[in-house]
């Protein structure tokens, strides 16, 4: 018997059955459909309902005290919420995003995602009527009451890095000047927050993976994910308006009474990676200065560098710390002496009652998920039950 722990956590996406993913499979390789895609593909709205009916039920039976969709209602875990904004549109681009993985000889290769990644703005960004409204109503009924239903969103800031890297706003465009796309992108973010309060969301996570990018010496930084001629941009100057982008929607979120969570990533496609760096070199920004309850922070391997970066929070009773030192991406159970390892080292270094245990990140950010199984899947929430459960004794 799975022992339950309160303090095990999940990140929020998971894998995708089979019978849904014939309609994710479609809407990969289409940009003559309109996003949320349900008129244009008949049967996929009743699909995906029973989908995510069950996938609810299958997080309570496994003692999940915060649940979602399992992101069933996307295809990428964040330029879904950007087709849903209204002035955004996207298309198939010439070429996907470069992640890396490892080979059997330790050498490092190129991996190309999908392609329906392009993004253009064309007219004045809202964020009402927005169809995850509907995709949190839906789980909200399909969740018991006693069970919370967390909210996973693409963070503000790192959608404006997607455009900006995209070319889709700047000079030429419909949005010319910057600093306005900013603060409509925050009018935006607001709108679609206030309308998730007025549904009854309570707990919404601001998901970002842009962070490591910013990692280094340089005093510029390069915007490569894809093959395109991107142009350089000064780190301190742009950190600094990703900070007021994320902290002004997370400022906005707390005056409406919710819970903030961030979730910070390398980025987790098919089991691959997309970037390094050590939480250290932006803990200036990306910790200290973030005004979110809750950081799910990655710690699977050793790419994070010291758990004690997490001295940057001694000044912040309110905070919560989610360690990622589960991993996501590989089939297998985690090592469980080195998760608990690394929880008591962490609680060196931040207080034990406001530390929990999680996988590094979700086990589909896009569609096509990890590579595991399903059984494998809940075979490691399972686990990660049972190792909280040895560390903090609940």
């Amino acid at each position: 018997m799975t022992h339950f722990s309160k303090r095990f956590l999940t990140v929020g996406s998971l894998l995708r059955p089979a019978e849904l993913l014939k309609y994710k499979n479609d809407i990969e390789h289409r940009d003559d459909i309109t996003y949320p895609f349900y008129e244009d593909l008949p049967g996929y709205l009743e699909v995906e309902e029973e989908a995510v009916k069950d996938i609810v039920a299958k997080q309570v039976a496994h003692d999940l005290c915060e649940v979602s969709d399992g992101e069933f209602a996307r295809s990428l875990w964040h330029l879904d919420f950007a087709w849903g904004l209204t002035g955004i549109e996207r298309f198939i681009e010439e070429s996907g995003y470069r992640f890396y993985e490892v080979d059997e000889d330790g050498n490092q290769q190129d991996f190309e995602t999908r392609r329906d990644i392009g993004l253009k703005v064309t007219g004045k960004l809202s964020g009402k009527n927005h169809p995850f409204i509907d995709h949190y109503k839906r789980v909200r009924r399909n969740a018991p009451e006693e069970v919370a239903v967390k909210h996973p969103i693409f963070a503000p800031g790192h959608l404006y890095i997607e455009l900006l890297g995209q070319g889709a706003i700047g000079e030429g465009q419909f949005y010319s000047d910057l600093a306005v796309f900013r603060q409509d992108l925050i009018t935006a973010y607001k709108e679609y927050v206030k309308e998730y309060a007025d549904a009854g969301g309570t707990i919404i996570q601001l998901d970002d993976c842009i962070w490591a990018s910013f990692v280094g010496d340089s005093d510029t930084i390069h915007l490569d994910s894809m093959d395109a001629d991107y142009s350089y941009f000064n780190k301190q100057e742009l950190a600094e308006q990703l900070l007021e982008m994320n902290n002004a929607v997370a400022d906005y979120a707390h005056e409406l009474g919710l819970k903030v969570y961030a979730h910070n990533c390398r980025g987790n496609y098919a089991s691959r990676a997309f970037t390094d760096g050590a939480y250290s070199e932006v803990a200036e920004y990306f910790l200290e200065r973030q005004r979110y309850d809750r950081f799910y922070l990655e710690w699977d391997d050793e790419r994070a560098g010291s758990l004690e970066v997490l001295k940057v929070f001694q000044d912040r009773p309110e905070v919560e710390v989610v360690l990622g030192a589960l991993s996501s991406k590989t089939s297998g159970l985690d090592d469980e002496d080195r998760a608990l390892s690394m929880l008591e080292e962490a609680s060196q270094f931040f207080p034990k009652e406001r530390l929990y245990l999680s996988h590094q990140c979700g086990f589909a950010s896009c569609d096509c998920g990890n590579e595991l199984t399903e059984e494998q899947q809940w075979a490691k929430i399972d686990q990660g039950h049972e190792i909280a459960y040895k560390f903090f004794g609940e």
